[in-house]
């Protein structure tokens, strides 16, 4: 065989470039500007509770009330999804979204805003985003055949919406309004609806059983929990999420910004927002044979995040630790969901997916309550330090489950025939 006849095979036998499929295209554009407007919100949101007199007491309160929903009700999104097909529900959560920041906006350009209006909106939007967030996973092997190289530009697309929200939403307040900003958010949830309405032609199978909901979470839970390396994975990095994530961002924040000023730490951050598109960019091309291992390996130079505040490094090493951290995390996020969109059912891929987003998120609130007073009792060094340690035994402790390890690529990478090219 020459080399062009090689070279041949190997494009024969490669799944094609997610970008040639229009699907996927429209959900990349639906997903980008949801993505936006999720980086957006923090900052209007923040600035508007602030505005309002309520203090930094009501930006928790207003964050506690969008958050809540999502942890309560991420389960029943992946049961609606299944019975009603993630398109549906997911134009439906975008609808409710726009109505939601459209009705933030109006109440802005008044004079008298009350926090628990707010409140309210915020909780509103949360419950959609839980309607919203199961369904992403099921939709990728339906609009694209190379599920992994799908799975990295998503994660590229988040890196940069999570890099470009926070300035956009700065630069609408500062330039125009807080209402205005809110107008923004709406007009992109709008967008994503509009991208996503096309994709209602996909032939997802509904399920069309009479199960009630309790028996529908139930078969979510039993598909959860009779693969080793699924719930495997959740436990580790529940626990992750308390000792890692959750201290890992207030603490690292607070240290960052007194080692080398506000300027410093934004710079920082968007060296780790940079990783992480480095990272995006190695999950198009690597592909090991054992996903899993690939990503817990790479999640082990995450560490690395809460490690350089803790010691103090230099301004140029803690960049650099930033963007080697935000690669390992990015290329992890590659592997992981390649691996649960490959291996699950995708009749029931939105109910374990949920699971798995109610898993990974809900403790994570708590480790950040507790990061103050820890802090307060051990200083903000040590605690990190402390993150630093407990999360290489974490990754340890992943990889030393042999269902994790022996985990392979799927046999077929495109679960369902993709069209629209």
């Amino acid at each position: 065989m020459t080399m062009d006849e090689a070279t041949a095979q190997r494009e024969q036998d490669s799944p094609p470039s997610p970008w040639r499929s229009s699907r996927f295209r429209l959900f990349f554009t639906a997903r980008s500007t949801s993505l936006l407007a999720d980086g957006m919100l923090m900052v209007s949101l923040t600035t508007a509770v602030l505005g309002a007199g309520y203090g930094a007491a009501g930006v928790g309160y207003a964050l506690a009330a969008w958050m809540a929903p999502i942890v309560l009700l991420v389960l029943f999104g992946g049961v609606l999804a299944d019975r009603f097909t993630p398109q549906v529900m997911m134009v439906g959560a975008d609808v409710v979204r726009m109505v939601a920041m459209l009705a933030l906006a109006v109440l802005l350009i008044g004079s008298d805003v009350r926090l628990w209006h707010i409140m309210a909106l915020l909780a509103l939007s949360g419950a959609a985003t839980a309607m919203f967030q199961p369904g992403l996973a099921s939709l990728v092997p339906q609009v694209a055949e190379d599920i992994q190289r799908a799975n990295a530009l998503l994660r590229i697309s988040e890196a940069i919406c999570t890099l470009l929200g926070p300035g956009v939403a700065g630069l609408l307040v500062a330039y125009w309004n807080v209402a205005g900003s809110f107008v923004v958010i709406a007009a992109a949830y709008a967008m994503s609806a509009l991208g996503l309405a096309p994709l209602r032609r996909l032939g997802t199978a509904k399920d069309e059983s009479d199960d009630p909901m309790w028996h529908r979470l139930a078969t979510g839970w039993h598909e959860f929990r009779s693969r080793s390396w699924l719930w495997g994975v959740i436990a580790v990095w529940a626990v992750y999420g308390l000792f890692v994530f959750g201290p890992a961002l207030p603490l690292g924040a607070a240290l960052l910004t007194e080692q080398h000023g506000a300027s410093g730490y934004g710079w920082i951050a968007s060296a780790d927002g940079a990783g992480t598109i480095v990272g995006g960019l190695l999950g198009m091309r690597v592909r090991p044979t054992r996903p899993l291992v690939a990503g817990a390996c790479a999640m082990f130079f995450f560490t690395l995040n809460p490690l350089a505040p803790a010691l103090g490094w230099s301004f140029t090493v803690t960049a650099l630790t930033g963007v080697v951290a935000g690669c390992g995390f990015a290329f992890w996020g590659v592997m992981w969901a390649t691996s649960v969109q490959s291996h699950i059912p995708l009749a029931v891929l939105s109910r374990v997916s949920a699971y798995d987003v109610a898993g990974s998120i809900m403790v994570i609130p708590l480790g950040r309550a507790l990061a103050g007073p820890a802090a307060d009792a051990y200083g903000a060094d040590r605690v990190l330090l402390f993150s630093s340690v407990i999360g290489v035994a974490l990754i340890g402790v992943m990889l030393s489950i042999p269902a994790i390890r022996s985990l392979g690529r799927a046999p077929k990478e495109s679960p369902a025939p993709v069209g629209g090219r």
